[in-house]
């Protein structure tokens, strides 16, 4: 398997410790991201430290298991290939295709059959179900499309803004490294891994009947990637096109393009009193590369994924993200991790001074000594100015300890 693999190095580094743990791990994110190869990854690992290691891996997206449909079929085909001599080890891919997965997951835990490892693609499934049959049992551990670092080392580019720009069009899903570099032929495998989320693992999934509605709410989000948004403005929006929706179901839908990792919600936060606001949300596409292509190549904006690509480093940096408010003012992200806490405005070009009063204005306002940075495109930065940093994306990009 090494031959083949690409370590990466930070999923290896989380899940190392519980190998050969009792503890299931559940590796989760949206398809496409990469999951199934950080098992492989993880699988490769195992056999390099103990070649006599028994691996059982299923893939429920191949053809080949599709005859393990439910947790009986999954029980029998595992106690038919353990081995009685070596130790085991259980992978499986998209497990949430399997009805009652959990009852099989419990029984070969309970019966110390294999160390258990399985990925998955719907939040609320494997949250809820492992919860109820095994909690304190397992661990979860989210895998996200490419960093910048990784998507150079993926697709063998070296540092630079040719790269940079390539990244914020294309986006951060491992397979780009096996297409030919063309914005068309990208795009299309994009809009084809967007259809394949929209349809398999949210419409047939909550048996949505609507798809039209479903579709032109997924456009609207890709359209609006970084505004304030409430479901109410969504409705009052589709009723203008003639699409009468009420609130309630818009809320249910997006609740659908959470689970299956397509986006992500983030809450705004007033900074003096923590008060966390319970409408106008922004919303963040997991790979912005999918985003640009449900628009079309046409359409394509740098200035208006640079939000969403520094949401989404941060969170691969582990941080927990939220949208901050100073009085009437906002501020686009506050970042904490570890007792840590950063404020970040991200703008595309710093290009006049009252853009610099604006983007630098709005940080100097908050009153306390945690970190605060300005990100943008320009080729010459300002530096530190009274207190707050302004770095070039590529700096931000290339760091993974921010």
């Amino acid at each position: 398997m090494s031959k083949t693999i690409i370590y990466r190095k930070k999923y290896l580094s989380k899940t190392k410790p519980f190998i050969d743990n009792e503890l299931i791990k559940v590796f989760l994110g949206q398809r496409r991201v990469g999951k199934s190869f950080v098992m492989k990854m993880i699988a490769d690992y195992v056999l390099k430290n103990n070649q006599k290691a028994n691996i059982i891996f299923i893939d429920k997206e191949l053809y080949d298991y599709d005859f393990i449909k439910d947790y009986h079929s999954l029980i029998k085909y595992v106690e038919e290939k353990v081995s009685s001599t070596q130790k085991n080890y259980l992978f499986i891919d998209e497990i949430q295709e399997i009805e009652l997965f959990e009852k099989a997951l419990r029984h070969i835990q309970n019966k110390k059959l294999a160390d258990i490892y399985c990925t998955g693609s719907n939040a609320k499934i494997l949250s809820s179900e492992l919860a109820t049959f095994l909690s304190g049992r397992f661990i979860e551990i989210p895998i996200f499309s490419l960093s910048y670092v990784e998507f150079l080392e993926f697709n063998q580019f070296k540092e630079s803004n040719q790269s940079l720009q390539k990244y914020l069009k294309w986006g951060s899903l491992p397979f780009i490294k096996n297409l030919q570099q063309e914005d068309a032929i990208i795009f299309d495998y994009l809009k084809n891994i967007s259809a394949t989320i929209i349809y398999k693992d949210i419409i047939n999934r909550y048996s949505i009947r609507n798809i039209d509605f479903f579709d032109n709410l997924i456009l609207f989000i890709a359209a609006n990637t970084g505004n304030l948004i409430t479901a109410k403005k969504i409705s009052d929006y589709l009723k203008s096109q003639k699409i009468n929706i009420s609130a309630k179901v818009v809320i249910n839908y997006l609740t659908y393009l959470q689970n299956a990792f397509l986006i992500y919600k983030t809450n705004r936060v007033e900074i003096n009193s923590k008060k966390v606001f319970s409408i106008n949300h922004k919303y963040f596409f997991e790979d912005w590369g999918l985003r640009n292509a449900l628009l079309g190549l046409h359409h394509y904006s740098l200035p208006d994924v640079l939000e969403n690509v520094v949401f989404t480093h941060l969170q691969k940096l582990g941080y927990s993200v939220s949208v901050g408010v100073l009085k009437d003012l906002e501020i686009d992200f506050i970042a904490k991790k570890n007792g840590r806490k950063i404020y970040i405005q991200v703008a595309y070009l710093i290009t006049s001074k009252k853009v610099k009063e604006r983007e630098f204005g709005n940080l100097l306002l908050i009153n306390d000594n945690y970190p605060k940075y300005v990100i943008s495109l320009d080729q010459y930065t300002i530096g530190d100015f009274k207190g707050v940093k302004h770095i070039h994306l590529h700096k931000f990009l290339l760091n993974d300890d921010f």
